[in-house]
């Protein structure tokens, strides 16, 4: 298993946390420089997987990492690798 984000000396580090819901009774565990991807099916995981990637791919072509980006420019990046945010509370009352 690969190592998660060590701290430097005074400083956090971003980390990107996946969270598979469903399930097929499989345990599934990925890890990579910046991200844990824990739990979903086979298929949930290796979606979580390549949109990780496809993240750090992005970042790394902007010349950015997760520890450098800006909340907004990480929701830029997210969208174009098929992350969709999730409607808040007031953008579903809205549509009631």
């Amino acid at each position: 298993m690969g190592q998660l984000p060590k701290t430097t000396k005074g400083r956090a580090r971003a980390l990107l946390l996946g969270v598979g819901l469903d399930s097929d009774g499989h345990k599934r565990v990925t890890t990579g420089p910046n991200f844990a991807l824990v739990g979903g099916s086979q298929e949930t995981h290796a979606v979580m997987t390549e949109q990780a990637i496809k993240i750090n791919e992005k970042l790394a072509s902007r010349g950015r990492t997760l520890d450098t980006t800006s909340p907004a420019e990480f929701a830029d990046v997210a969208y174009e690798v098929g992350l969709r945010p999730v409607p808040s509370r007031k953008d579903v009352a809205d549509t009631n």
